[in-house]
């Protein structure tokens, strides 16, 4: 029998050894370096657990900006005794990391989402994730975006298999983690609507046959939105919302209105320009950086900062989500977390593996696959685009040259521009899709 590298047991036992690779390789550095592996953010999070450990808020810690939920989970990185438990929301991180991959192969394989795709190749697309060096370092170096991916993909799995209840306490438990998959809601909610092998659906469409709606004597409306709001719609926007609003009440009751103002406020006047890869970044800096209006003056609500969550909410939240949820939900879901990313005030690296985490579902019938010197050419300008900003980014924070006009600025513009043209033909891609299984040959959607 032919050796094969994409087995199971073989690829999550790379991704686990990448990790403990990349975990013990951050202490040294850690220890004998004076550029830190441990990533800033990890510290913000183990001081809110010492906080807690002493029975204090989470937000005496400046600039803890998330859910007490997360200190919380972190506890242990409190105990004394041995130094190893400083890392224990690393190793959680990454084996977040871990799970997440595999919720991407059973997604892959699912016979209820009409996935035909062998293990095999299921496992090669899930690489993408498991065995990707960013991925795996980002983890370990200490950011919690792992968490995300877990939640977002069991949600998607949740969908897929139409446990319904289940998906909204993930939505709900997800967008209190973190704000950013409440753009999921709109995707799910125009997913689920009534199968047509459904008792109500097959009555509707024979009525729908036999007698013009218009001239029913059931109103046209109130039948619209009797068929709109079906039991899985209603199920799942009852569940989310109770999730959410019971943890937020519970932190609320706990923290009082830092909670508010630290994990969600915050985000609307948020005008951090520091690695930050978005064309925004030079306005925030001047933004930041002017003299503050006085308080009967201030409307944030009016600030640039606020505004700029229009353009992103409209294209990520609702126009996406109406053209592509019904074709493609994992590619919907792609195109909407890339447009998010993409037109984000606030644009980091740690952002990026929140879409990264969709391109298996995607990249099996995609155009770069499809057609290798257009996927190698927006490879290396996404690359390149951000290579040329963080070479000026490198000029600016460590040589102390002013870079800002026209350096990073115009490499923001270039990055944004890049990624622009990639959502387009991510869109044009999952439009073409229809319903069909993620493994139909890429050949079927060829145009021209």
């Amino acid at each position: 029998m032919a050796y094969s590298f994409w087995t199971p047991s073989i690829v999550f036992t790379s991704a686990i050894s990448l990790r403990v690779i990349l975990l013990f390789y951050g202490l040294f550095q850690d220890a004998y370096s004076p550029l830190k592996y441990t990533d800033i953010d990890y510290f913000v999070f183990t001081d809110a657990a010492r906080y807690v450990s002493r029975g204090l808020s989470t937000y005496q810690r400046e600039t803890y900006r998330y859910t007490p939920l997360l200190a919380w989970m972190l506890l242990p990185t409190t105990w004394q005794g041995s130094a190893g438990w400083f890392s224990f929301g690393k190793v959680i991180f990454s084996l977040a990391d871990i799970i997440a991959g595999w919720l991407i192969v059973l997604v892959l394989r699912s016979p209820s989402a009409g996935n035909t795709m062998s293990t095999e190749r299921a496992l090669k697309f899930a690489s993408i994730w498991l065995l990707n060096p960013m991925v795996a370092t980002i983890s370990t170096r200490g950011s919690s975006e792992g968490l995300l991916g877990v939640m977002v993909m069991a949600l998607l799995w949740a969908v897929m298999h139409r446990r319904i209840k289940l998906a909204g306490i993930l939505l709900g438990l997800a967008v209190h983690f973190k704000i950013y998959p409440f753009i999921y809601a709109t995707s799910l909610i125009w997913y689920l609507e009534t199968s047509p092998s459904s008792p109500s659906s097959s009555s509707s469409t024979s009525s729908k046959n036999s007698t013009n709606p218009l001239h029913s004597s059931t109103p046209f409306l109130p039948h619209r939105l009797k068929t709109f709001l079906n039991p899985s719609r209603l199920t799942l926007t009852l569940s989310s919302l109770l999730t959410f609003l019971t943890l937020n009440t519970l932190m609320y009751t706990l923290y009082g209105h830092p909670f508010l103002q630290e994990t969600y406020l915050h985000h609307l006047t948020r005008i951090d320009h520091r690695h930050n890869f978005s064309p925004y970044n030079t306005l925030l800096y001047l933004s930041s950086s002017s003299s503050a209006p006085s308080p009967s003056t201030r409307l944030p609500h009016l600030r640039f900062e606020s505004l700029a969550f229009i353009p992103q909410l409209a294209l990520s939240a609702i126009l996406i989500p109406l053209v592509l949820a019904k074709r493609d939900l994992p590619g919907a879901m792609l195109a909407q977390t890339f447009a998010f990313v993409g037109l984000n005030k606030v644009c980091t690296s740690q952002y990026f593996l929140w879409y990264i985490i969709f391109l298996p579902f995607y990249l099996p019938y995609s155009s770069f696959l499809r057609k290798p010197v257009l996927g190698i050419t927006a490879a290396a300008l996404w690359v390149g685009t951000q290579a040329l900003w963080l070479q000026q980014g490198y000029q600016l924070e460590f040589l102390g040259k002013s870079t800002f006009v026209p350096g990073l600025w115009v490499s923001s513009l270039l990055f944004f521009a890049v990624n622009m043209w990639i959502l387009g033909i991510m869109i044009e891609d999952i439009g073409r899709r229809g319903c069909q299984p993620i493994d139909t040959p890429a050949r079927k959607y060829a145009t021209g």
